[in-house]
């Protein structure tokens, strides 16, 4: 359950949703994002507005990265079967409402087969009404949640094994201390990354990897032992996400290296289970992926009762990294905010937070603090704007 700041924890958070607006947008890129299991060849988003029956608005984001289409595919499932159910319906508060559209689309998510999509249209949505109900009371969102400053660490994360050295220097000058290369592209590739980078490291900077899924349990094993030479702060999703317990906890055993996952894991009984797990040391779970604040919010809080770093995951659009920094915030702790360090003018455009010493902090503009005739110059561009 959410905690509301004291100060605040008597305010109404009811709300009537008199209308939605999905916004689907793709932005060019020059330079392609790779990871282990596929390649971006463009940036996609979908944003989400929301308007109560009072004139305030929120704004959301639905993750919508992969396949290609699934930015409007999500588009689509929101209009047609999950915003009916939103619109011109009084909810208590955002928690109560995802609560609700949860126990009302679990049947749905099952006989589609389509349980993430529906999971992240309804996290879209949760992100979108707490925007609305902190602005509505005039609050910087991570305040409204409780936290008490708003200087969180950063890291720069998607740095492609291509040229991974020169992105690398590129985001140290930015600032940053911390840096995420993509690997399980073949040794000859990912070591000679590794060994340059870490060749480069000064003090009180850290080179985490992010295998993407890429090796089967066996192969895991090997890699892990290897890259324990290497002054690495975690190995993320090193075999499938959904590997048995017993796998994770044979890998965990054989490695010397903490283990990250959380971005693919998307229920309450899953995240428990890693929550209490030996094996895992970083919890990352995506909240435009699933929960938005109200589902990952206890998740976090959960993962720090049981001696876990919470580190958002994230690699989408604007929307969601402001999200990101106001719930990690709000939950605290020692993790660190995922960056991404390629070009999106989706991202760019909207929430561009200056890095120093590997800090950013957070404005006190109310809600998110999204700037919406950004959001609209960005809707209008018919370079970037996508019918669907």
């Amino acid at each position: 359950m959410i905690n509301i700041a004291a100060d605040y924890s008597n305010e109404d958070l009811s709300f009537v949703i008199e209308s939605a607006q999905t916004i689907v947008l793709r932005s060019p890129v020059k330079t392609p994002v790779q990871t282990s299991f596929g390649t971006m060849t463009d940036r996609p988003a979908v944003y989400l507005m929301l308007r109560d029956t009072q004139g305030n608005t929120g704004v959301g984001e639905v993750w919508c990265n992969f396949p290609t289409c699934g930015a409007e595919h999500r588009a689509r499932l929101l209009e047609s079967a999950i915003l009916p159910a939103l619109v011109g319906n009084e909810f208590l508060s955002p928690e109560q409402c995802f609560q609700t559209l949860q126990n009302q689309f679990q049947r749905l998510s099952v006989q589609s087969g389509e349980p993430g999509p529906v999971a992240q249209s309804i996290a879209g949505i949760d992100i979108a009404l707490w925007d609305l109900v902190a602005k509505r009371l005039q609050l910087p969102l991570f305040k409204l949640l409780g936290a008490g400053q708003a200087n969180i660490g950063v890291y720069a994360s998607g740095i492609n094994p291509t040229g991974a050295t020169e992105s690398f220097l590129r985001c140290r000058d930015a600032g940053y201390k911390g840096f995420k290369l993509k690997i399980g592209f073949g040794d000859e590739i990912d070591y000679p990354n590794i060994e340059s980078i870490c060749s480069q490291l000064d003090s009180g900077e850290q080179l985490m990897v992010d295998a993407n899924q890429a090796w089967s349990l066996d192969q895991a094993i090997v890699q892990a032992v290897r890259l324990a030479d290497y002054p690495i702060t975690w190995l993320e999703e090193p075999i499938m996400a959904d590997s048995s317990a017993d796998d994770w906890i044979t890998l965990a055993q054989a490695s010397n290296i903490p283990l990250a996952a959380g971005e693919n894991i998307a229920s309450v009984h899953s995240f428990t289970a890693a929550n209490q797990s030996n094996w895992l040391s970083v919890m990352q779970p995506d909240m435009c992926k699933w929960g938005g604040f109200s589902g990952v919010i206890p998740v976090a809080n959960e993962a720090l009762e049981n001696a876990k770093s919470y580190c958002p995951h994230f690699l989408g659009g604007g929307v969601g990294l402001i999200a990101s920094a106001h719930l990690l915030a709000a939950v605290g702790g020692d993790g660190i905010l995922e960056i991404d360090s390629n070009p999106n003018p989706l991202r760019e455009k909207l929430y561009a937070p200056v890095v120093e010493n590997g800090r950013i902090v957070i404005s006190d503009e109310p809600g998110l603090g999204i700037d919406l005739s950004v959001l609209s110059a960005l809707q209008n561009d018919p370079a970037l704007s996508v019918a669907h």
